[in-house]
């Protein structure tokens, strides 16, 4: 998949099929819609085309609701390319191009630029300065423009059943499993191993502790949930503490520690992928540091009778 950074650096070789759209999450609705395009582009012997945006809109419009992202961008892209798309454009997004009039959105970027030929969209997308012009509008342009406008109905959207703003309610519960179920793989993390506190080493389970560098990521809720990453090119299980460890700390600082099973590499330094693939208890304040080994001995029991039953 080819990706650029802005709509000026697309240079078209062809005419496009084209999506649009923040498509955080990469979820089930927008497979079906991005499978779509893809499936045009085959039969029509076009290119396919996601137009994206980042930062994502209410982060620049709304500044103070302090929007959390289930991807950051390089996830994104990488979702997307899973899913055949064979260009993405990442088009950033300010207050000044917010103001762009529908017409020179659509004849400017879309027909000129893109080399649009085929436009597949939401029945309620909207674009063009304060969201003012609707699908409607839309069709109007392609007839002038020739392209053609492929609908996604009110009544395919509701069949999907699932929006960016269920994944992101989902994580906010630690409800892992049916995120999952929502994105068709698993959530995962993107970070860099730092040096923690080490406390797990002395109760027996050391561990990596995850640095996400994006502060937009969306963190799932505080609690143990049984994870995995791909080191050395071998899938490697483990249980992952997000929370403040208030058995051992004082500071309410949230780390993300994960304890991988029957490992002991020197992981510091190295960039990871943490998947989760299900939910085991809420973090919890123990009495005893004794009530926390337990508790985890536990937890590393459940592990691994999961581990065995996924094979």
């Amino acid at each position: 998949m080819n990706t650029y950074d802005n709509i000026d650096k697309y240079k078209a070789v062809k005419g496009a099929v084209v999506t649009i759209g923040t498509f955080d999450g990469v979820h089930q609705g927008h497979q079906k819609i991005l499978q779509r395009v893809v499936k045009k582009a085959d039969e029509d012997n076009l290119t396919s085309l996601l137009l994206t945006f980042f930062p994502h809109p209410r982060m620049v419009l709304q500044p103070d609701h302090d929007l959390k992202l289930i991807n950051s961008i390089a996830e994104r892209v990488d979702l997307v390319a899973n899913q055949g798309i064979e260009n993405i454009v990442i088009h950033p997004f300010s207050k000044e191009f917010s103001r762009t009039t529908a017409i020179d959105y659509v004849k400017d970027i879309l027909v000129d630029k893109l080399k649009a030929k085929v436009i597949v969209i939401g029945y309620d997308h909207r674009f063009g300065i304060n969201r003012s012009a609707s699908i409607e509008q839309l069709i109007e342009y392609s007839k002038e423009y020739d392209f053609e406008v492929i609908e996604i109905s009110k009544k395919e959207v509701e069949e999907v059943a699932v929006s960016s703003t269920k994944v992101r309610h989902a994580l906010e519960k630690g409800a892992i499993e049916i995120t999952n179920k929502y994105l068709n793989c698993n959530f995962s993390m993107h970070g860099t191993v730092v040096t923690g506190k080490q406390v797990g080493r002395t109760i027996g389970y050391p561990t990596a502790n995850l640095m996400i560098k994006e502060s937009y990521k969306l963190i799932p809720a505080p609690g143990v949930y049984i994870t995995s990453s791909i080191i050395n090119d071998t899938r490697v299980y483990g249980m992952t503490n997000i929370g403040v460890n208030p058995t051992v700390s004082n500071e309410a600082i949230q780390t993300i520690e994960t304890y991988y099973l029957d490992f002991n590499e020197d992981l510091y330094g190295k960039n990871l992928e943490l998947f989760f693939h299900k939910r085991l208890r809420q973090e919890e304040k123990f009495n005893h540091l004794d009530d926390l080994v337990k508790a985890m001995q536990l937890d590393e029991h459940k592990t691994r009778a999961y581990v065995q039953q996924v094979g």
